[in-house]
């Protein structure tokens, strides 16, 4: 899969919701009622961090919950492409990018959403066939000024932009013209997973499912 079909998969993913949850699993239990809560919500598009060592299980159980998408975060190297793809992952994505994962996840055919935080790293994605980027991490980069900034000069590339994104700020992200959508863990906070409270995380996820531009 080449970087430009690679996009164009990440662009059709991203069309689906306004918000992707990033996902932080210490337990792989509770990945099922975890990825139903947030389908339930509204939130079918989520990715799963490479942070954990639950998170392959997570991946392999969240891909089977009917209606969800389901992608891994933290991409570093090609070996985590590979156990992405092969735990089900259906895209992936890295807080950076380096020709060895760009060339893993054309192998794997795994659509990769590539992290950039500078004018410089973004025209490098694009001159190797990326028109999507992870935008990372967004305030303290500059958050939507700098996107702002970036975009004039770089009108080909869409962003979705994580770190430090809230439901309070995440309105003036998706206001901006190349924002496809934003991520944020605000929807999963790790108190509620702990205890299971899985009607508090649908109910996040239907706010911020509910997020538009023009709050």
């Amino acid at each position: 899969m080449t970087p430009q079909n690679q996009s164009k998969a990440i662009r059709a993913i991203a069309a689906q919701v306004n918000v992707i949850p990033i996902v932080v699993l210490d337990d792989a239990a509770h990945a099922r009622p975890l990825a139903e809560a947030l389908v339930a919500g509204g939130l079918p598009v989520i990715e799963v961090t490479l942070r954990t060592s639950a998170a392959l299980d997570a991946i392999r159980v969240m891909a089977t919950v009917p209606g969800a998408t389901v992608g891994a975060g933290t991409l570093l190297t090609p070996k985590d492409a590979h156990a992405a793809k092969v735990a089900g992952a259906q895209f992936g994505v890295s807080p950076g990018c380096t020709p060895h994962l760009a060339e893993a996840v054309t192998i794997e055919n795994l659509p990769l959403l590539p992290g950039a935080a500078t004018a410089s790293e973004v025209m490098a994605l694009w001159q190797h066939g990326y028109d999507v980027a992870k935008f990372f991490p967004a305030e303290m980069y500059g958050g939507t000024e700098a996107l702002k900034s970036i975009g004039a000069p770089i009108q080909q590339v869409a962003f979705c932009p994580t770190g430090g994104v809230t439901s309070q700020n995440a309105p003036a992200y998706l206001r901006l013209a190349n924002v496809m959508c934003v991520g944020g863990s605000w929807i999963t906070p790790k108190d509620k997973i702990v205890a299971g409270d899985w009607a508090g995380i649908e109910a996040l996820a239907r706010e911020a499912a509910a997020l538009s531009p023009h709050e």
